[in-house]
């Protein structure tokens, strides 16, 4: 449920990062990103008094900032200036695969093969819609994406690690913290560059993406990660894809192509698959355990 939540947050991401650059440029719009969500994460910390957490863990907590404050949020919004909500979101249903395989690397996880059958499938519809709309050819916004998906995917592991060591809160608020001299000091040299033009679908855009996707989701997702796993977790993002198409029509009135909620229901359908595959290899090694 904790995961599904994170799901569900990430899903408006795309969509609320759209709505952001209405009113600030993509520079602007991921400095003002961080600084606000480190801004709650550390009032936040400095309110529950929570001590700094142990040098040995500052490593983990750079990669996390680097990939899910920094990385992941400047790649995605470079990458919808020319591709739309709805492309994007089915380009990174390729996140869950990618992080499967990394949290297996560092977790020393060990799916089934059902487990990876599922998500190669999940995978492969993704890459054919992706090879469908862009005409056999990779668009400049899909080398954004798929860059995202590297770090995003690498901060997602390490975060879901930490978090067996940490509260999630902790994880993400911690990074953030991090985070904040960089951002403001992007902050400071974007804006003068950038023009900004306020607007109530860029303010409400902003804040989103700040306290929704940013601190809040990767709250819940983390604590999601931590208790049932990096791969197991990984695979309700497949679900992310579906959604954010539902919230692109919604909100932003976006024209969807017949192939879009077609890949995108086809990669949801492989969820029950990974989650039993999941829950089978968790009874199996809580047996072996006892």
């Amino acid at each position: 449920m904790l995961a599904g939540l994170g799901v569900v947050a990430f899903s408006l991401t795309f969509p609320a990062t759209a709505w952001g650059l209405e009113s600030f440029g993509p520079w602007s719009l991921v400095a003002l990103r961080s600084v606000l969500a480190a801004l709650i994460a550390g009032s936040v910390l400095l309110a529950a008094r929570v001590p700094l957490p142990d040098r040995r863990y500052w490593a983990g907590l750079a990669v996390v900032g680097g990939g899910v404050v920094v990385g992941f949020p400047l790649l995605t919004t470079l990458a919808l200036q020319t591709s739309t909500t709805s492309h994007a979101a089915v380009v990174v249903g390729l996140l869950p695969l990618t992080t499967a395989v990394l949290g297996s690397l560092r977790t020393g996880e060990r799916p089934s093969r059902t487990f990876w059958t599922a998500a190669l499938a999940g995978a492969a519809v993704v890459i054919a819609f992706t090879v469908q709309q862009s005409g056999g050819a990779l668009a400049s916004g899909d080398l954004y994406l798929f860059g995202a998906l590297l770090v995003c995917a690498a901060g997602y592991t390490e975060g879901g690690r930490l978090a067996r060591s940490m509260p999630g809160w902790h994880v993400i608020g911690w990074a953030l913290v991090l985070c904040l001299p960089l951002a403001v000091a992007g902050s400071l040299v974007a804006l003068p560059l950038e023009p900004v033009h306020l607007n109530a679908h860029g303010v409400l855009g902003l804040v989103w993406v700040a306290a929704g996707s940013t601190f809040l989701g990767l709250y819940v997702w983390y604590r999601g990660m931590a208790a049932i796993g990096v791969a197991r977790a990984s695979q309700l993002q497949l679900a992310q894809p579906l959604l954010t198409l539902v919230w692109s029509f919604l909100l932003l009135g976006e024209e969807l192509s017949a192939a879009a909620p077609v890949a995108a229901v086809a990669v949801l359908a492989c969820i029950a698959a990974t989650q039993r595959a999941g829950r089978g290899a968790a009874r199996e090694s809580r047996r072996i355990r006892s």
